[in-house]
């Protein structure tokens, strides 16, 4: 009787601790409790993010098109269908966001910011971020990321990274293209508005977007 019932808790212990929250663990060792995101400012919120859009950066580091030694040791190994699982676990999660920090940026720099983000800058042929990103600027489902609550470095990161070829994305790049028409003080502008701007109520994906997009775009959708 006692030998069935420590079989019997320990078969609940392990089915209690085989879930994927427990399984996604290393994830969060970086990107956060949750994955809330981390206050270093270098790792970005996964938490709530459209699915088809964590699953793309998933395959993207599992095959090369982005450059993190953790990351790609971490996935190079999983299936599609493992990487399907981890990305709609996060994507499903539904945790509040902090307040956006307020950054001692100059007024010129912020307004410059705005206007690309809400306008784009036609002479430069550099599309509003709103006009892929949501209006809303949270996303749009299934793999358009939201730029609102990421931390001000990690955005600049990353435009660096596909302005040297290190990020790289399905065909054709889009946002490899944006980025080598924006000057460095435009990168800064945007990141640093999009930092400021507080996230609205709720904060989720947009489930559409107005097509056709300003720009053929490989991870986006195609009608």
């Amino acid at each position: 009787m006692f030998a069935a019932l420590a079989h019997a808790q320990a078969v609940a212990v392990a089915q209690e601790v085989d879930t994927i929250a427990e399984r996604t663990r290393p994830c969060t060792a970086c990107h956060g409790k949750e994955g809330r995101a981390t206050p270093d400012g270098y790792f970005p919120r996964i938490a709530g993010k459209p699915a088809g859009y964590l699953y793309n950066q998933l395959v993207n580091f599992r095959e090369g098109r982005r450059q993190n030694g953790p990351m790609t040791y971490l996935v190079q190994h999983m299936s599609d269908a493992y990487l399907r699982e981890i990305a709609a676990h996060f994507s499903s999660l539904d945790l509040p966001y902090p307040p956006s920090p307020q950054l001692p940026l100059p007024a010129e720099v912020l307004q410059r910011g705005e206007t690309l983000a809400l306008q784009g800058d036609a002479q430069r042929k550099v599309p509003a971020c709103v006009q892929c990103h949501g209006s809303a600027l949270t996303g749009v489902s299934p793999a358009m990321p939201g730029l609102l609550g990421l931390p001000r470095d990690y955005v600049i990161s990353q435009f660096g990274a596909w302005r040297t070829g290190q990020r790289k994305a399905a065909q054709p790049d889009c946002m490899a293209q944006v980025t080598q028409r924006l000057a460095p003080q435009d990168i800064a502008a945007v990141a640093g508005w999009l930092s400021t701007r507080p996230l609205p109520t709720p904060a989720k994906p947009a489930s559409s977007i107005a097509m056709p997009l300003p720009m053929d775009c490989g991870s986006g959708p195609t009608r």
